[in-house]
């Protein structure tokens, strides 16, 4: 064994210390990139860019609102491998940009009541309407009401609110993202398609709106430098 001077010995000591403690650390932990490196200015503008000059998201949508929404869940994009949290990122604004047009529209061009009154858990304001708002496109009484009781606002009276706050609005998407679609992520891209709008679009009912789903997540994600995976359609 060799013999180190004592102050050298304590410091090799720390230092195989920290080394082995960044070895038992998850994966997940030490391979992030912040989302902000991943959420570029040049690739947000790359999508907004697309949409008409008169389109109201150009004027409401931003980068950083996107990245103020993220601050209050700090674990969007920060679980898995650093090739995962991508693909999770590039699933994500494939879904925004298919919804909002490129980040053009604040709410739902075809507006309706969208009220489920057997939901009496989550009892409708008669006078007010919870279509489609946002980069996700919150609808109905009871995703506006539980998005309100987690957020902090009064989703079922006061709906509006998410086309007049753009960091709320983002902040509707991320946790409608978190609560209905990341737990079906590891099954696939077409998974996510099913949990936003399966009803609507899967099992052959609209193949050319699913694609054009597909078609800018696989997008994306070759601007990530990821491979996109199996299961893209629903």
């Amino acid at each position: 064994m060799a013999i180190y001077p004592r102050n050298n010995y304590l410091l090799i000591l720390i230092a195989v210390a920290f080394v082995a403690a960044g070895a038992l650390l998850p994966t997940s932990v030490t391979a992030q990139a912040a989302v902000g490196d991943i959420v570029t200015q040049a690739f947000f503008d790359g999508i907004i860019n697309q949409a008409a000059a008169d389109c109201t998201g150009k004027n409401f949508y931003t980068r950083q609102s996107f990245l103020d929404a993220v601050n209050s869940y700090s674990d969007f994009g920060r679980t898995g491998s650093a090739d995962d949290s991508k693909r999770k990122i590039a699933a994500f604004f494939a879904h925004v940009t298919h919804e909002t047009g490129h980040f053009c529209y604040v709410e739902e061009i075809n507006r309706d009541t969208y009220c489920d009154t057997m939901r009496t858990d989550y009892p409708c304001n008669p006078n007010k309407q919870y279509y489609g708002r946002g980069p996700l496109q919150l609808t109905w009484n009871y995703n506006y009401g539980a998005a309100g009781n987690s957020i902090g606002f009064d989703g079922l009276n006061s709906p509006e609110t998410v086309a007049s706050d753009p960091v709320l609005a983002f902040k509707t998407a991320l946790w409608y993202w978190i609560t209905n679609v990341r737990p079906v992520i590891s099954q696939g891209f077409g998974a996510t398609v099913r949990a936003i709008n399966g009803a609507v679009e899967c099992d052959g009912k609209r193949p050319n709106l699913v694609q054009a789903r597909v078609n800018y997540y696989t997008d994306y994600c070759s601007q990530f430098g990821v491979d996109p995976g199996t299961s893209l359609s629903c």
